[in-house]
């Protein structure tokens, strides 16, 4: 039997606007993934510990305060312990001038207010390569 998409959704730095990141972890759950979900004020190294430890496919971060602008480091520090495999995606408020930075850095995709719960599932299955069970 072949495993669920496993997703871990975080936030990292001083953000603590969590409503989003727990609408889209449930959504992610409804659609049959395994979610781990942190709680706010993640520190980096802790992401990659928990990305490490739980073999998570994908990692998906909020952010609604500016917090996207250290996910870069975040990619580097997951690539510097053999995780660069690991997809990395970021959702939440980000400004158009940022995203080129986040995708040059190794974000697969990013995603705003606006898009849809049902895209952002169906984007990480069709990127797994996998339909999760409903």
């Amino acid at each position: 039997m072949e495993r669920p998409i496993k997703v871990l959704v975080t936030k990292i730095g001083l953000d603590g606007h969590d409503r989003g990141a727990r609408v889209v972890a449930s959504s992610f759950r409804n659609a049959g993934m395994e979610v781990i979900y942190t709680s706010p004020w993640q520190k980096i190294e802790d992401v990659v510990n928990i990305t490490l430890q739980e073999d998570v496919d994908i990692v998906a971060i909020s952010s609604l305060a500016y917090d996207h602008l250290i996910v870069p480091k975040l990619i580097e520090a997951l690539q510097s312990e053999g995780l660069g495999d690991k997809k990395v995606l970021v959702g939440g408020i980000i400004p158009r001038e940022d995203e080129e930075m986040l995708l040059n850095a190794g974000v697969e995709k990013i995603f705003h207010p606006g898009d849809t719960l049902d895209s952002i599932v169906e984007y990480v299955e069709n990127l797994m390569g996998k339909t999760s069970i409903k």
